[in-house]
């Protein structure tokens, strides 16, 4: 049984409403993801602050949302996976095919945005523990570099708090993703929980 609050603008805490307030008037909407962790004003402050700080990093924001997206399949975030497929479809304008291949957790079309998804579930699946792998040598290879490698770990930091926080909350999905409602594929049924 969920007992998390989803905040609103009349009852979160004083320190999470500038970051509520500036959704609202952003997106016209709270996203629940930001009501549940206003509970905690620094959590919701430092989810924010490391999706700024990735804003700000050398990956292009095909490559942010690609990050994001390849954790939260890891990580199995339903709620992740949804959010951040509008967000790559309808405000960075991504590629379709590159798209569904995360959703699905399959190769990318593109070789070079392959061996950056590859990192990024290793480096999930692994826990980092990587320093030998294929995966580190071919996104290497595809010509990122170790200020790509430790930015990918800011990305799986920023989408560690979201991932959990919506597994331990059971975060309902927004209206505004609800065209791209996720489930694992099929043939990853041996991971369902």
């Amino acid at each position: 049984m969920n007992t998390f609050t989803l905040h609103t603008l009349d009852s979160a805490p004083a320190g999470s409403l500038p970051i509520l307030e500036a959704a609202n008037k952003g997106l016209g909407f709270i996203p629940n993801l930001y009501a549940h962790l206003a509970s905690s004003p620094v959590t919701l402050e430092a989810y924010k602050q490391l999706g700024a700080l990735l804003e700000k990093s050398a990956f292009n924001p095909v490559e942010q949302q690609l990050i994001l997206l390849a954790v939260s399949f890891e990580n199995r975030c339903g709620y992740c996976m949804a959010a951040h497929s509008f967000i790559a479809r309808n405000m960075v304008k991504a590629d379709a095919a590159i798209i569904a291949a995360l959703r699905g957790g399959q190769p990318l079309p593109d070789v070079k945005l392959n061996a950056l998804a590859n990192f990024v579930r290793a480096v999930v699946r692994e826990r980092g523990w990587i320093a030998d792998s294929n995966e580190l040598k071919e996104f290497f290879a595809a010509g990122y570099t170790q200020q790509h490698a430790l930015e990918v770990i800011l990305g799986v930091a920023m989408k560690t708090i979201s991932n959990y926080t919506n597994h331990l909350t059971e975060t309902p999905l927004d209206a505004a993703f609800t065209g791209e409602q996720w489930e694992l594929p099929d043939d990853y049924a041996c991971c369902k929980s």
